[in-house]
């Protein structure tokens, strides 16, 4: 029986292999190398920020709390291939665990207003994470046609409501 973590654990297990097979192929230079079209920003940070918000949601699965906001930030990630590749194997062994109710505590006042928080759970955690890393890989597309010559996959950076809605309409 296939449970509501694993129908979102194993699409979100496929982005990151595919993350990690991009990341593979990258120069160390190119993943550090700023984007003007990316607002200056590497593929480094694109890549970092993606891993992070995963290990937040570990961290948080383990406290009960999620705060993406305030999640550790590891310049390790940003500025080496090599230890993004490890942190991304490291996301893909802990997603796979059972639904339990988190409390995401969000920040969107402009001064020092007392935080809010929402309640959620892991699946909904899951597929924001899904989302949120597809829109990051989309950003992560446009890089790395700026700096290299490697062709991604056809569905790299591409919702999957919108990969069926294209084959719908070629139907």
């Amino acid at each position: 029986m296939t449970t509501a973590v694993s129908q979102v654990t194993i699409p979100l297990a496929g982005l990151l292999l595919q993350m990690q097979d991009l990341l593979e192929e990258l120069t160390d230079e190119q993943y550090v190398q700023q984007i003007k079209v990316l607002s200056n920003a590497t593929l480094g940070q694109h890549t970092r920020h993606i891993i992070e918000f995963f290990l937040e949601l570990n961290t948080g699965y383990v406290t009960g709390k999620v705060n993406y906001d305030k999640r550790k930030r590891d310049y390790r990630i940003e500025t080496g291939r090599a230890c993004a590749i490890r942190s991304l194997t490291t996301v893909i062994s802990l997603l796979d665990k059972e639904n339990k109710a988190l409390t995401l505590t969000v920040d969107y006042s402009n001064d020092n207003e007392e935080l809010g928080s929402v309640q959620t759970n892991y699946s909904r955690e899951l597929v924001y994470n899904l989302e949120h890393t597809v829109h990051h890989m989309a950003l992560l597309r446009i890089g790395v046609n700026a700096v290299s010559t490697i062709v991604l996959p056809e569905e790299f950076g591409v919702a999957i409501s919108t990969l069926k809605h294209r084959s719908a309409c070629v139907q």
